[in-house]
């Protein structure tokens, strides 16, 4: 079932670059491990699969290790993550997707730091306007990222946003291209940075991917059309 799914959302994005006159090849798919056990993340990346975001850290910890084949194996922070947590989340993801406040950059930094890595992470942009969504307000992105940029051992490779809970598609569509918008905006601005990058535009999930592929997506989160069978 996993291998199926994995193969009709691959053709999904296949058909939506086509009409797009886009390279299927350059859309990152992300599998979102949430509700997803230890076999059937296994048998995803059996599948194919190459990327897989978790929420948490501690299920992070958990599964991560316990997986197999894992060498080509990308791992994406994709929840909210606590400052407390930085240092464990730093042994454990390659990417951290969700970075949505100064405070926890610096303490990624500090950690990054200490542990003498560096680390790739996007900034999560509230586009919504949801009080009740974390990320930067979008007015204030690029003051946020000009700050980050100053941390030696953070690059900035992208923005990352969460669309509301809705059935207008207008509104999910308004604020993925708001954030296309912003990207654009931030790659013309800082196009001489060596730590602000913009390369993934990360966007859409199960229910709307196919909408922020459209919209200028690169990069979608999907965890129940692979894992819990047809949408």
């Amino acid at each position: 079932m996993i291998k199926d799914n994995i193969s009709r959302i691959y053709g999904q994005i296949e058909a939506i670059c086509s009409k797009l006159g886009k390279d299927p090849s350059k859309i990152v798919l992300v599998g979102v491990t949430k509700f997803a056990d230890v076999d059937q993340i296994n048998e995803a990346i059996a599948a194919g699969l190459t990327h897989i975001g978790e929420n948490k850290v501690q299920e992070a910890k958990r599964k991560f290790s316990l997986i197999e084949n894992d060498s080509n194996v990308t791992r994406h922070m994709i929840g909210h993550l606590q400052t407390n947590k930085v240092k464990q989340a730093l042994k454990i993801f390659d990417l951290i997707q969700s970075v949505d406040s100064f405070k926890l950059a610096e303490e990624i930094q500090r950690q990054a730091k200490s542990l003498q890595r560096n680390i790739d992470v996007l900034i999560q942009v509230n586009t919504s306007g949801e009080e009740q969504k974390f990320g930067i307000k979008r007015n204030e992105a690029l003051n946020f990222i000009e700050e980050v940029a100053n941390f030696k051992n953070i690059f900035v490779r992208g923005l990352m946003t969460m669309a509301p809970l809705t059935d207008s598609k207008d509104i999910i569509r308004r604020c993925f291209r708001d954030l296309r918008v912003l990207f654009d905006q931030i790659s013309d601005k800082f196009v001489n940075d060596e730590h602000i990058e913009m390369k993934h535009l990360s966007m859409g999930m199960s229910a709307d991917y196919e909408i922020a592929l459209e919209e200028g997506s690169n990069m979608v989160r999907i965890g129940s059309a692979i894992f819990q069978g047809n949408r």
